[in-house]
């Protein structure tokens, strides 16, 4: 893989930060049975890792090598949203870690064409009759396809506010032309979200259209299913631009794709239980 000097100067950066959260980098070098000297090199910016070096530093820390190359603002906003911690908890679960690896076989070649940023577009359970755009992200994370996504609400009295923000984290998996995510909202810690996804091509967009379900442990927030539209972005993690296009929009907004707002209907289909 070839990487150019932005590309070096985000992964030392990434590095640098990763070792700052451990205390101590003679903590770090030791545990990875790497030269201190050489590892300086690294935290510079002047050497990358050879290939083994760098898979044992990437599996140290619990990331895989590309998101170590990852801009630093958007890896610095995935790591302090606590994104690797929350799944690596889960992962450590007996029951989680049988069920990831009956769900991941076969599977693990079929989503490299999925990892990036998204537009999500549903209805929303909260302003009747709006569409919210949240920001959907896809990434993979040694053997297993991750993803989180940023929901945010602005407030009925003051628009440029926000009133509520919701984050998602959990699990993807491509399976015979579909995908299928789990997740759980880490604000609340109270609801789950189910749902399956089936990827489309139109023209140069693309797009994959869906269903999803969520169900919280209180009534703060009403069990629902409805239809959910992702239009692909670009690569990479979301970021500032993605994060300041998320709200609630009129339905007839110019900014919607027509082939999210056509597959989306006019919003009666969405159940909820009252």
């Amino acid at each position: 893989m070839n990487h150019d000097a932005g590309n070096i100067a985000d992964f030392a950066a990434n590095l640098r930060f990763l070792c700052e959260r451990q205390g101590s980098i003679s903590t770090v070098c030791r545990k990875i049975a790497l030269n201190r000297q050489q590892f300086n090199k690294y935290l510079s910016g002047l050497h990358l890792p050879s290939p083994q070096n760098m898979s044992l530093i990437a599996n140290f820390f619990g990331v895989s090598v590309s998101i170590l190359f990852s801009p630093a603002f958007e890896f610095r906003t995935l790591v302090e949203g606590n994104f690797f911690q929350v799944m690596e908890k889960l992962r450590e679960s007996p029951e989680v870690t049988k069920f990831i690896e009956t769900a991941i076989i076969g599977a693990k070649s079929d989503g490299n064409d999925l990892v990036g940023v998204y537009d999500r577009y549903q209805y929303s359970s909260i302003y009747k009759g709006s569409i919210l755009r949240s920001a959907y992200c896809i990434y993979r994370n040694n053997d297993f396809y991750q993803h989180y996504y940023i929901e945010r609400f602005p407030s009925y009295d003051a628009p440029d506010k926000i009133d509520y923000v919701f984050k998602y984290y959990g699990f993807v998996f491509p399976v015979a032309g579909r995908v299928f995510s789990v997740d759980f909202e880490r604000t609340q810690r109270n609801e789950l979200t189910f749902g399956v996804f089936a990827p489309v091509q139109r023209s140069s967009k693309k797009f994959m259209f869906g269903i999803t379900s969520g169900i919280a442990a209180t009534m703060f927030r009403q069990p629902y299913s409805t239809k959910v539209a992702l239009h692909y972005r670009g690569p990479g993690l979301i970021g500032r631009q993605q994060l300041k296009s998320l709200t609630v929009l009129n339905a007839k907004d110019p900014s919607i794709p027509k082939e999210a707002l056509q597959f989306l209907g006019d919003g009666s289909d969405m159940i909820q239980i009252m």
